[in-house]
C-alpha cells in the first residue's frame, strides 16, 4: 500500500482576525460629514474665502502626503481621508484673512513632519492640525488677524478680497475675555450661533453639536471626553467668574474660542487619545483644566490647542490607569507572618 502524504499550507497574520465594516476610511468619512456643518457656517459667516483656505488646506495635506509616499516609495494610502481630515481641521483653526501659503507651510508640517515622519497614519504621537497650528503661530500676526462676521449684506456672495478683509478687522470675544470682561455687544445667542469673530470653525458651537450628534449616532466617538474636557471648563469657569456674573462667564467661555472644536474632534483622536475609559474621563478634565490656565493666566486668549497637545504628550502614563487586568494572570497572595 503506498504512503500517502499530506501537505497543509498555514497561513499566520497579525491579529485582529475580526472582520468589519469599520475602516480607517468609513471613520474619516464620517468626521467629514460631521465637520460639514460647520464649513457651511464658515462661509455664510465669512464669505466664499472661507471655503478657497479649506479647499487650499485639504489639497496641501493631501498632496503632501501622496509625494511623501512616492518619494519613499511607500504604499499610499490617502484615500483613507485622513489627511482630508487634517486639512479641514487646520483650516478650522485659521482666520479667514491667512495667506495661503501660510496655511500651505503648516499643512507641511502636519502631513511630513508630525505624521509621515513618525510612520504615518496611526503612529504620530500628537494630533497633526494642532501641531501645525502651533507651528504656523511663527507668524503670530497673521494667525490673530480676525474680521467682523457678515461683512457684506450677504455673506455668501461679499466681497472675499484680502484688501476688504483687511478693512474690516476686529476684536474677538475671546480677546476681551482675556482681560476679564465679557464682550460689549454680543449676545450669548450670538457666540452659540456663530455670529463672532474668530477662526473659520471655531465659531458656530450650534453647527459643531450638529457634527457631535451625528459622530455619537454612529458611535465613531464617545461622550467621556468631550464632556469631561467641556465640564472641566464649565466648572472652573463657574467657581472662577473672574468678577464677572457666574453663568455668564461659564456660557461665554464654553461657546467661545475653539472649545467645542477641540473637545469634539481633536482631542477624541483615536491616535493621540487615551483606551481606557478611566484614561479617557482624566485625559478629558486634564485638558479642561489647562485650558482654563491657559485662558486666566497665558499671553494668548486661547488655550484649547495647547491643552490637547500637552495632554498628548501624556496619553502613555494615562492609558495606565483602568487599565483591566490580564486574562489569567495570578492573583498576588499576601504572607501573613504568623506571630
Amino acid at each position: 500500500m503506498a504512503q500517502m502524504k499530506y501537505f497543509y499550507e498555514l497561513t499566520i497574520s497579525s491579529s485582529p482576525h475580526v472582520h468589519s465594516p469599520v475602516t480607517t476610511r468609513t471613520i474619516m468619512r464620517d468626521v467629514v460629514i460631521a465637520l460639514l456643518p460647520a464649513l457651511i457656517g464658515s462661509v455664510y459667516f465669512f464669505g466664499l474665502r472661507a471655503l478657497m483656505v479649506t479647499l487650499v488646506s485639504v489639497a496641501a495635506c493631501v498632496l503632501f502626503e501622496w509625494g511623501y509616499c512616492k518619494l519613499t516609495k511607500t504604499n499610499c494610502k490617502v484615500y483613507d481621508l485622513s489627511a482630508v481630515v487634517t486639512g479641514m481641521l487646520l483650516a478650522f483653526v485659521c482666520p479667514v484673512t491667512i495667506p495661503y501659503w501660510t496655511i500651505i507651510i503648516g499643512a507641511f508640517f502636519a502631513i511630513i513632519v508630525v505624521k509621515m515622519l513618525f510612520g504615518g497614519v496611526g503612529r504620530n504621537i500628537v494630533n497633526p492640525a494642532l501641531a501645525g497650528r502651533a507651528f504656523m503661530m511663527s507668524w503670530a500676526l497673521l494667525m490673530s488677524t480676525w474680521v467682523k462676521v457678515g461683512f457684506g449684506n450677504t455673506p455668501i456672495l461679499g466681497d472675499t478680497s484680502m484688501e476688504a478683509l483687511d478693512g474690516m478687522t476686529a476684536a474677538t470675544p475671546m480677546s476681551f475675555m482675556h482681560q476679564g470682561v465679557l464682550p460689549e455687544g454680543v449676545s450669548a445667542l450670538s457666540m452659540f450661533m456663530g455670529n463672532i469673530g474668530g477662526c473659520l470653525g471655531e465659531t458656530s458651537a450650534v453647527l459643531l453639536l450638529i457634527g457631535f450628534v451625528y459622530l455619537l449616532v454612529r458611535k465613531i466617538i464617545t461622550v467621556r471626553i468631550p464632556l469631561s474636557f467641556i465640564g472641566t471648563v464649565a466648572v472652573l469657569t463657574f467657581l472662577f467668574p473672574q468678577g464677572n456674573e457666574r453663568l455668564d462667564w461659564m456660557v461665554y467661555q464654553i461657546c467661545g474660542g475653539g472649545l467645542m472644536l477641540g473637545a469634539i474632534f481633536m482631542a477624541t483622536d483615536y491616535v493621540t487619545s487615551p483606551v481606557t475609559k478611566m484614561g479617557q474621563v482624566v485625559y478629558g478634565i486634564g485638558c479642561g483644566v489647562l485650558t482654563v490656565v491657559i485662558r486666566y493666566f497665558g499671553g494668548y486668549p486661547e488655550g484649547v490647542s495647547y491643552a490637547i497637545l500637552i495632554m498628548n504628550c501624556c496619553v502613555v502614563l494615562l492609558d495606565r490607569i483602568g487599565r483591566p487586568k490580564k486574562f489569567g494572570a495570578p492573583k498576588k497572595v499576601k504572607e501573613v507572618a504568623k506571630g
